[in-house]
């Protein structure tokens, strides 16, 4: 039997049972594919992030209960929080991932995350299905590689917002984001992802790799305050950097288990 340490961590949040939960395994080489995606799974949470050293920092991948995926902002978030906090790495970190490297910065009370920047890209309408959960039609809509987003009129828009995970998974492989101005922060957002498993992501770092230059263009400025309005609720601090995004926030470990692998 293999026993492997593994924490749980609240990303984008300064206290446990709020912001998004992510696992972390800090391993001296990868667990065979189907056995990282067994962990994920039985895990059950938006992302598993599991993370290797290889002599310059650290390789990093990220399993949803469904797949593997290609981009994760809260899972970096939790994985340098482990890192600094358990294994008591100092100083910048940066992770080789599917989206190139991300370098994420210990800050007095957080972390800088700096991500690539993926410009929004224009979409022409929604499909019918997902178009009918809107009783009025969105102002704006623009996709990137992974989403496809909806700009709505008002923060109230975004919280009142009702899902139909069925409707929203006809867009796999693309997940669905919607957004607005915020009354307290430059803009709020809420993430869908039924078809990886998650049908809503609590706070998605990710997300704001595209959100943050849609809204620095609409707002003209370049560092905003942004808030995904969830049940758990998440800030984050951003920062449109040239090509790349920067994205700030905390974190809390909520838990430390021993995990039992069968040889």
């Amino acid at each position: 039997m293999t026993i492997l340490t593994m924490h749980q961590v609240d990303a984008f949040t300064d206290r446990v049972f709020a912001g998004n939960p992510a696992a972390v395994l800090i391993l001296d080489d990868w667990l065979p594919e189907a056995t990282m995606q067994a962990i994920a799974n039985e895990n059950n949470l938006a992302e598993t992030a599991f993370a290797r050293p290889n002599g310059n920092g650290w390789d990093l991948r990220w399993f949803t209960p469904a797949h593997e995926v290609n981009f994760c902002g809260h899972a970096t978030l939790a994985t340098a929080h482990v890192l600094a906090s358990v294994h008591r790495v100092r100083g910048d970190m940066e992770f080789v991932t599917r989206v190139g490297p991300i370098r994420v910065s210990q800050l007095g009370n957080g972390y800088r995350l700096d991500l690539p920047a993926f410009a929004p890209e224009p979409v022409e309408a929604l499909p019918p299905a997902i178009a009918a959960l809107f009783p009025v039609p969105p102002r704006a809509l623009f996709r990137n590689f992974e989403n496809v987003f909806a700009v709505l009129a008002d923060e109230e828009a975004v919280r009142a917002f009702m899902p139909d995970a069925a409707a929203i998974a006809t867009l796999a492989p693309l997940c669905f984001g919607i957004t607005a101005r915020g009354e307290n922060h430059d803009f709020v957002s809420r993430y869908f992802a039924p078809s990886a498993g998650i049908p809503e992501d609590p706070v998605t770092g990710s997300i704001h790799a595209t959100l943050v230059p849609y809204w620095a263009r609409e707002l003209g400025k370049t560092r905003l305050e942004a808030f995904q309005a969830s049940a758990r609720g998440g800030h984050l601090g951003c920062e449109l950097a040239g090509e790349r995004v920067l994205v700030t926030g905390q974190a809390a470990t909520f838990m430390k288990a021993e995990i039992y692998l069968p040889e």
